[in-house]
């Protein structure tokens, strides 16, 4: 079984490009963060045609998840208990925007799912954008309530097979950083506290990619030629709990995917899992049906 997350930047403009790479790369199930759509604006049908089944949060054409999945999807969730807000209401999306506890809306950053055992996460972790901007204290503030969710979900469940995926916008180490652009002391992204932040969530879930990826950026600038350069970072994780790192089998990062016509600024990062955690609906002839796209 292969799960996958991928930030995808802007689905309407990449769906040909995100769907023709799960169907050639078999994958059963994908996280995607900054879609930038409403769900009634997302292509459903090229996911629909290539046997995928959809779950979607958006508000307005700024952030949003979803997920891609071949098997069913329960208890989904468009937000974790504690959730901050920021910012001001999106008009027109009344009926779908929460206030978080700090009497701000939600933004739609946020969706889990269940799968078979599995219980998934497409997270698009605020950027920060500065280190005096109020963004910041909002990165910080949103990843702490996250934490203090997954320790609370565990604790509930040590066995649970959780996975926390997306654009974490955090380079947790200097050889997760390759862009001269950002400066120790000056730049988000590799600050002490979100550097520690990022931490803090280990061994509660922790990066079961790089054991078997040891190296490789997910995330390249479209500008000063970042890519051929290969003056990139990793930011995009799959942070699994000690129940679910247990049946990875194997991982990878797809960066091929930045090369070529209109690709996204990140790339695909992949796990293989044991497909017995499925076992909660599971049909193994599922993973014998044909992929039709065109």
């Amino acid at each position: 079984m292969r799960i996958a997350t991928w930030n995808v930047n802007s689905i309407r403009t990449r769906v040909g490009r995100v769907v023709d790479w799960m169907v050639r790369e078999d994958i059963d199930v994908l996280a995607m963060q900054e879609i930038k759509c409403k769900p009634e604006q997302f292509p459903v049908e090229a996911f629909e045609r290539a046997g995928y089944q959809l779950e979607i949060h958006g508000l307005n054409q700024w952030n949003g998840v979803a997920f891609a999945s071949r098997h069913e999807m329960t208890d989904v969730a468009t937000a974790f208990d504690g959730m901050p807000g920021f910012g001001k209401a999106i008009k027109g999306a009344e009926d779908r925007q929460l206030m978080g506890p700090n009497d701000l809306p939600q933004e739609a950053r946020a969706l889990g799912v269940t799968v078979g055992d599995l219980r998934l996460w497409s997270l698009y972790v605020p950027n920060g954008r500065g280190l005096d901007d109020p963004h910041y204290a909002y990165k910080l503030e949103w990843l702490a309530a996250l934490r203090r969710n997954a320790e609370g979900w565990l604790a509930a469940e040590p066995q649970l097979p959780l996975a926390l995926m997306g654009d974490f916008n955090i380079a947790p180490t200097d050889a997760d950083m390759g862009d001269p652009s950002f400066q120790h002391g000056r730049s988000t992204h590799i600050s002490p506290d979100e550097r520690s932040m990022f931490a803090s969530f280990i061994p509660t879930v922790d990066d079961v990619v790089r054991p078997y990826a040891p190296e490789g950026f997910t995330f390249w600038d479209y500008t000063q030629l970042r890519f051929p350069r290969d003056e990139g970072m990793r930011i995009d994780f799959i942070m699994g709990s000690p129940a679910f790192a247990d049946t990875v089998t194997g991982a990878s990062i797809h960066r091929e995917e930045r090369k070529g016509d209109s690709p996204s600024d990140h790339v695909p990062v992949v796990v293989d899992v044991d497909p017995s955690l499925l076992d909660a609906g599971y049909d193994e002839d599922d993973l014998d049906r044909p992929m039709i796209f065109g």
